[in-house]
């Protein structure tokens, strides 16, 4: 998940001289005209001794150990190639496509935002790698969620994350409780826990991304045909409303009363003023049974519990195991602009990446899903749970992704747990896309 963090200058005096302020211009000028210069020769120029540099952009920063060996051992086994890693972050990667210098290749989160550079023709067609003929061709409707452009394959997935419901083995042993797979056995599950004096499920609203990427997605996705759904909004656009085919207060309501059943039954009592951090630390010291967290709060948790036994299984949401699916989301793709001036270069590296050794080595120490048709199918213990869903399909994308960022999704579904009317809240929610829809 992001980390917030930024920079802050000192104080500036007011009275500075104008002669101060022209230095200080030119030096500004000076320095901005040398990054220029720098990113033009990263993107843009061979080596002396011929070898040709590409820019790589890597956008996961919990893995750039893993890619900075990664890069540092393709450089050293060929002499034809320099890859420089770019870890400067999506807002850097945007401008540079504005600026006309992009990166070379990118490995980046895929959403909504590369979705600009998808629907605009702004990534060339890798349709004709041998990656792309080895990725599973029932991930694309995964990938097409976020715009195509016509005749091209614009991106490839790398890393697919499942997430779903992490639980305490050791707890549910004690108790006697069996994984449940529908609704009623959840419930059933949870009174036992809750008679028994342990917390069901250890939520924490401070912040609102906990609620919008788990308790939400998971209750709407396992509900719902989150494609479905979303396709048939998309075609509505600003006629969104009471009277469309799809809405959210139509389609979501069931969905969300069954998450605040959860959320004002069966969660920890200081929910409202605990945070991500506080939620790692307490499940590791056993307080709750079960947690609504992807595979990164696993690391969190074994700083203090390395041997907690965990696992994770799909939240039921009906009373048809059928219908048991997990979330997933596209944690890295693979692209490559238009723009690039060593393409060559890119798309064989773009080849290396995808070597079997390389792609499952890599997901494997994200706890990811390679996204491969010949994949081995060999998941850490904690994700075991999840891995049959993913490999059979049953995966659904979460509604929190899917909503444009001008929208403030996880603000609506936070308010929503600390009290608001969920049906006003949905329809506010119709409003905002409709006006969005409007103004594109």
């Amino acid at each position: 998940m992001p980390v917030p963090g930024g920079a802050a200058f000192g104080p500036h005096d007011e009275r500075t001289t104008v002669s101060v302020k022209l230095t200080r211009t030119k030096r500004l000028a000076g320095l901005g005209l040398g990054l220029s210069l720098l990113a033009g020769l990263l993107s843009g120029c061979a080596g002396g001794d011929g070898t040709e540099t590409i820019r790589f952009t890597f956008s996961k920063r919990e893995a750039i150990p893993f890619m900075t060996k990664l890069v540092n051992e393709y450089n050293a086994s060929q002499d034809d190639t320099r890859v420089v890693l770019d870890t400067s972050g999506v807002d850097v990667v945007s401008a540079s496509f504005v600026r006309g210098n992009p990166p070379d290749i990118a490995l980046a989160n895929y959403n909504m935002e590369t979705s600009r550079f998808v629907e605009r023709g702004a990534l060339s067609d890798l349709s004709d790698t041998d990656a792309a003929s080895r990725v599973r061709e029932d991930l694309q409707p995964l990938m097409d969620q976020y715009g195509s452009y016509p005749g091209r394959t614009s991106a490839l997935p790398y890393s697919i994350m499942a997430s779903s419901v992490i639980y305490n083995k050791e707890i549910f042993a004690a108790h006697g409780i069996e994984v449940p797979k529908t609704w009623s056995e959840l419930i059933a599950a949870c009174d036992k826990l809750k008679a028994a004096g342990v917390t069901p499920f250890y939520a924490t609203w401070k912040d609102d991304w906990t609620i919008g990427q788990g308790w939400f997605d998971y209750s709407v996705g396992g509900e719902l045909d989150t494609i479905d759904f979303f396709k048939k909004l998309s075609e509505e656009g600003a006629d969104v409303g009471p009277v469309s085919a799809v809405s959210f207060q139509k389609d979501f309501g069931q969905s969300v009363g069954k998450m605040l059943k959860l959320a004002k039954t069966y969660v920890n009592k200081d929910a409202a003023s605990r945070a991500y951090g506080d939620g790692n630390l307490a499940f590791a010291q056993g307080k709750a049974a079960m947690y609504l967290q992807g595979p990164w709060a696993f690391s969190e948790i074994a700083k203090t519990a390395p041997d907690l036994k965990l696992g994770t299984f799909p939240l039921p949401m009906t009373d048809n195991p059928e219908d048991l699916k997990v979330r997933v989301n596209v944690d890295l793709a693979a692209w490559i602009p238009e723009g690039s001036k060593h393409k060559d270069a890119a798309r064989k590296f773009l080849e290396h990446l995808y070597k079997p050794e390389i792609i499952e080595a890599y997901n494997k120490s994200q706890l990811g899903f390679t996204p491969t048709k010949d994949a081995a199918v060999n998941p850490d213990p904690r994700v075991e749970g999840m891995a049959g869903y993913y490999e059979k399909g049953q995966v659904y994308q979460g509604p929190s992704v899917l909503v444009p960022k001008t929208i403030p999704i996880f603000n609506y579904t936070q308010a929503v747990v600390f009290g608001a009317d969920p049906a006003t809240t949905l329809r506010t929610l119709d409003a905002d896309w409709a006006r969005l829809a409007f103004r594109q």
